[in-house]
């Protein structure tokens, strides 16, 4: 039993992290929760400009996934865990979170 909750640790902490980010989009309405549909085109293109990228990178022999106590271990193709979709999904949410939150902070001139 142990063993499967520590399998389950970083896409905990990434679903974690995610659901925190969405929390602080929502309370400032900056992204997904001021234009749902325009913030979920957004996030799509990220994913897929980031899993190209990761593809490219694994087929070069670049990217590599090694033993992980950690990961689930579910494979989305081969060297692609399913914790780096998750993790491309955070980071562009995350980057436009930052991006707009700080454009939002600049522009009213609380700097």
């Amino acid at each position: 039993m142990p063993e499967q909750l520590i399998s389950l640790a970083y896409l905990t902490a990434l679903l974690v992290s995610f659901g925190c980010m969405l929390l602080i989009d929502r309370r400032f309405g900056l992204f997904l929760f001021r234009d749902p549909l325009r913030a979920a085109l957004v996030l799509a293109a990220g994913l897929i400009f980031f899993l190209a990228w990761d593809l490219a990178a694994i087929s070069l022999g670049i990217f590599l996934h090694g033993p992980a106590p950690y990961m689930t271990g579910i494979m989305l193709a081969p060297e692609l865990p399913l914790e780096e979709l998750v993790f491309l999904l955070f980071l562009s949410h995350l980057t436009m979170v930052l991006v707009l939150g700080f454009q939002r902070l600049f522009s009213r001139g609380e700097a």
